[in-house]
C-alpha cells in the first residue's frame, strides 16, 4: 500500500487531473476563428519561405 504523504497527494490529484482533462487541455480542437484566420495570413503572403537555414540567417541579421 502507498504511504500517503503530501507529495503522493499531489501527484495523485496531477495524475486524476491529466487522465480526466488532459486531452481536452492537450490536443484542443482548432476554433474556426483561428482557421479562418492562419487561411487569411497564407493568403496575404505574411509567411516568407526560405531554402536554407543560411537564407533565413542572412533575412533576419539584414532586417
Amino acid at each position: 500500500m502507498i504511504q500517503r504523504t503530501p507529495d503522493t497527494e499531489l501527484s495523485m490529484s496531477i495524475e486524476k487531473v491529466v487522465l480526466e482533462y488532459g486531452k481536452e487541455i492537450l490536443e484542443p480542437e482548432l476554433r474556426p476563428e483561428f482557421i479562418q484566420k492562419i487561411n487569411r495570413i497564407e493568403k496575404e503572403g505574411k509567411f516568407k519561405t526560405f531554402k536554407s537555414v543560411d537564407e533565413l540567417r542572412n533575412y533576419t541579421e539584414n532586417a
